[in-house]
């Protein structure tokens, strides 16, 4: 019998809040129950920089998700983002008593903990640790090293982390409106899996999630997170180069870049002028759409340039067999897919969150700009899991009869699903972060 779990994604954006209500259907696709949307006033470049503002648009949200779903949000899994996101890779060992014994999840989840607690810079946090591969006793590029002999084991792990002022405003955000955080998940991780699929993420593929603040960039290599980083540009850049260059009010600026704007200005038609509606007393201003079309590619090819120079940096730029996906609302700008695979010599498709969706009531959450809603729905429903199949591998948990609810209800127990090492760390990652993130602040 399929499993009643209903599960909320909470995306603070730079231009919108977005609350995504879902669970998983009998063909084991995501159901969308419910969606709320606010306008983001009080987030720059994905960083809480107002309290109050942020607090209203949250609990703005949440109602019109509660009243649209019919369910009683309790409990959310938030992303998080920004320019403060950083990640390296560290190296870590553990000597291990006797390689009579074959190494279990036990030794990976001691040497991953170990990983929580390495020196980062001040006043930052680790919000994943995300293995890349194991050396057992000096035999390297091992993926699962369980069931294997060896006294010493070693691992390369991507950190990433992020500050520890922005988590807490977030948390303190959520505190406000009444709900509890589940899990406080990176968004380009939960966008990659509302767009990505198991293929492109082991033949290699960066994912380019571009916001109204950020563009954050995530790839992937043999089905491992490998590099993310953060580009300090998104479309509200855009939006404010066609404020300035065309001499007009933001709000309009906006409207010009959704419903009239081209990253090719080849493709832009030549004499065809749109009116903008000016001050009182004052003649409405006629916009070029083909200046227009030269402005936001300007800008467009700055930001490709930037992508691919990131992308270059970490050296997986010729290991890219599946391309470039685009996500996020900038990616649905037009032209941009041409353009972008002008600027890299890359093949790029724009990434929809429909693969794992069934039916829902509102088609917008199959938009691009809510691919970080749904994969954040797509992330909790995943350590839901995750936990239970913990309970079910472990003799002194008992396996629990109902799991709790976020956003209400109750639930029945469902077969553990895919018990991979990379799996089982997920759930690891999410359950550190959980259970002791006050313990490792404070």
């Amino acid at each position: 019998m399929q499993n009643e779990k209903i599960v909320v994604g909470l995306d603070i954006g730079t231009t919108k809040i977005c609350v995504i209500v879902g669970r998983l259907d009998q063909y084991n696709k995501l159901e969308i129950l419910g969606m709320g949307k606010a306008v983001s006033e009080g987030v720059k470049d994905g960083i809480v920089t107002n309290i109050n503002k942020t607090t209203e648009a949250i609990k703005q949200a949440i109602e019109e998700a509660e009243k649209n779903s019919g369910i009683d949000i309790q409990v959310v899994n938030v992303g998080i983002a920004g320019k403060h996101i950083k990640s390296a890779v560290h190296h870590g060992s553990i000597t291990r008593k006797s390689n009579e014994e074959e190494i279990t999840l036990d030794d990976i989840y001691r040497l991953t903990n170990d990983m929580y607690r390495i020196v980062t810079e001040p006043g930052s946090e680790i919000i994943h640790v995300i293995p890349q591969h194991y050396t057992v006793d000096y035999e390297e590029n091992i993926k699962d090293p369980v069931g294997m002999a060896g006294i010493k084991l070693e691992g390369d792990f991507h950190i990433i982390t992020a500050s520890n002022n922005a988590i807490k405003n977030i948390r303190r955000c959520v505190d406000l409106v009444g709900l509890q955080v589940e899990n406080v998940i990176l968004e380009p991780l939960a966008s990659s899996m509302a767009v990505l699929d198991e293929l492109e993420k082991e033949a290699g593929v960066a994912l380019i999630d571009i916001g109204g603040g950020t563009t954050d960039i995530a790839i992937f290599y043999e089905g491992i997170l490998r590099h993310t980083s953060v580009i300090p540009f998104g479309g509200n850049i855009i939006t404010s180069d066609i404020k300035q260059g065309c001499s007009i009010m933001q709000h309009q600026a906006e409207q010009l870049k959704v419903k009239f704007g081209r990253t090719l200005a080849e493709e832009a038609p030549d004499n065809e002028l749109v009116s903008i509606p000016s001050l009182r007393e004052r003649d409405p201003k006629e916009i070029s759409l083909k200046n227009l079309a030269y402005i936001i590619e300007a800008r467009m090819e700055e930001i490709i340039d930037l992508i691919y120079g990131d992308i270059v940096k970490s050296k997986f730029a010729g290991k890219l067999a599946g391309g470039v996906v685009l996500t996020g609302g900038g990616a649905l700008l037009q032209n941009l897919r041409e353009l972008f695979e002008l600027r890299t010599g890359l093949k790029v498709r724009v990434g929809y969150p429909i693969e794992h969706l069934s039916k829902t009531k509102d088609e917008s959450a199959k938009s691009p700009m809510y691919a970080t809603g749904v994969g954040l729905v797509l992330a909790g429903l995943k350590t839901m899991d995750d936990r239970q199949e913990n309970y079910l591998r472990n003799a002194q948990f008992t396996p629990p009869t109902s799991t709790k609810q976020m956003g209400g209800g109750t639930s029945k127990t469902q077969q553990p699903q895919d018990g991979n090492i990379l799996s089982m760390l997920w759930k690891k990652t999410q359950e550190f972060l959980t259970d002791d993130y006050d313990d490792r602040i404070n």
